[in-house]
């Protein structure tokens, strides 16, 4: 049988996963990458914020240490400890372990046999893609799969043009010389909210600008409650309603205007105000592929586009913007084509989690889909102050939510909102992958006192007693 030949545009987690499964299912795998291995979620996004917020969290133990009894003074009051963020070095941290992760991904591809071109690649039919090489060559791939794994990137207004030293987007922060006096955030999703607490935990006055109600506006209530208070009650200035016109450097400043005349000025702006689609100037609908009219390529649940043979995987496809989902559709996409056992992506039983701090986790059916009828489902909430091992820590934020499918007590959902609540979720997922009971989640041992107890005595509150 005739080895199969694979190509694919991005090594981003949709990508150099595809290619890893590809190469080991026996095929010729070449990827054809721009900016890196490992794409934005390795060199510019996932890994290198969530290093910046390690980090930040590393210094709120500071904070809350006399809590704990451990005090920073001695009996004259003289301070025996000093919690600076140098923001040079912070950032040279970041960039170095984000470029050894690349690194890895790299050696790893290679031992697989996988070929690496780096430039851009488009397609010129369902079976041939062209791919322009860093130094201006052309080379011609046939290909009986190819997989589409470009990514997204973020989205800029006309009326806020960024210049990567006053006005920043998430990939530019990286670069800044030094801490900024007042950073104005602008977006309250999930990269705002994040950034915004990492700043303020570095030392920055943060301002969070924020066009709805609430922080996180897409997330759990309760979830999102607990983290724009904390937010507030460290002392980060949240502007709720409140939607951005415009952003214009001042010289040595930034002035954020307001739809309703009112202007914020800082030192630095943050613009977190969602992402597009890498789509463009890839022959995607001249050989057919259908876009969405956002951009996004149109997928099923097992990658496939409109077009036999050309499938397409994470961010471009504006299905679920996590690396996780990403690599599984990647994954997924492999296994289809070249012919091995596949499952289709249930997207019920991702997990997400958001790097706050507290963190917050959840899987499944969520509070919304409960309250509009979408699930008939019980739920229970525990708040972790309760915990022994949360008292021990001086955790006195956050909580234990799960839910589960009325009189048969399935586990069909859950949040947690925790320190670590990313390892916290972990057992719900195993839950709602597999279809177990609460009973069955409260009759397995945990560590006491661990936190995980939590997730054992909110599943015994659920036990069915219809």
């Amino acid at each position: 049988m005739p080895q199969s030949s694979v190509v694919i545009l991005g090594g981003g987690p949709g990508g150099y996963e595809a290619a890893l499964v590809a190469a080991h299912l026996g095929a010729a795998v070449t990827v054809v990458d721009r900016d890196g291995l490992g794409g934005a979620a390795v060199l510019t996004d996932c890994v290198p914020s969530k290093t910046l917020i390690s980090t930040a969290d590393f210094m709120s133990q500071f904070e809350t240490a006399s809590d704990l009894g451990v005090h920073l003074e001695d009996h004259e009051g003289d301070e025996v400890a000093d919690s600076v963020a140098e923001l040079t070095a912070v950032n040279r941290r970041v960039l170095a372990l984000a470029a050894a992760q690349s690194r890895d991904i790299g050696r790893r591809l290679d031992a697989d046999g996988v070929v690496v071109l780096r430039g851009t690649g488009r397609l010129l039919s369902p079976s041939r893609v062209e791919a322009t090489l860093e130094d201006g060559s052309t080379r011609e791939l046939e290909a009986d799969v190819v997989l589409v794994a470009t990514g997204a990137t973020p989205r800029v207004m006309a009326s806020a043009q960024p210049d990567g030293e006053r006005i920043l987007t998430w990939q530019q922060i990286y670069s800044l010389p030094e801490l900024p006096e007042h950073l104005v955030v602008v977006g309250s999703g999930v990269t705002g909210a994040e950034l915004a607490q990492a700043y303020l935990g570095l030392g920055s006055r943060v301002t969070l600008v924020s066009s709805r109600d609430r922080v996180l506006p897409g997330e759990d209530a309760d979830a999102a409650t607990v983290i724009e208070d904390v937010f507030r009650k460290r002392g980060m200035e949240v502007l709720g309603r409140s939607r951005m016109a415009s952003v214009e450097r001042t010289g040595d400043g930034v002035v954020v205007r307001l739809e309703d005349g009112r202007e914020v000025t800082g030192t630095h702006a943050l613009l977190a105000v969602g992402s597009i689609p890498q789509t463009g100037g890839l022959g995607l609908e001249e050989v057919g592929v259908a876009l969405r009219e956002s951009g996004h390529v149109t997928v099923d649940r097992v990658s496939r586009t409109s077009v036999r043979g050309v499938y397409a995987a994470g961010d471009c496809t504006g299905v679920l913007p996590l690396a996780s989902v990403a690599a599984m559709q990647g994954r997924i996409a492999m296994a289809h084509a070249l012919g091995d056992a596949v499952a289709p992506l249930n997207l019920r039983a991702v997990s997400a989690n958001i790097f706050t701090d507290p963190e917050i986790a959840t899987v499944g059916f969520s509070q919304k889909d409960v309250d509009e009828g979408t699930i008939d489902a019980t739920s229970v909430m525990l708040p972790l102050a309760t915990n022994p091992r949360a008292k021990m820590q001086g955790i006195t934020d956050g909580f234990v939510k799960l839910f589960a499918r009325r009189g048969v007590g399935t586990v069909v959902g859950g949040v947690v909102v925790a320190p670590r609540a990313s390892e916290l979720i972990y057992p719900v997922t195993l839950a709602v992958q597999h279809g177990l009971t609460v009973d069955q989640l409260a009759g397995t041992f945990t560590v006491y006192p661990s936190l995980s107890g939590s997730v054992a005595e909110a599943a015994r509150q659920l036990h069915p007693t219809d």
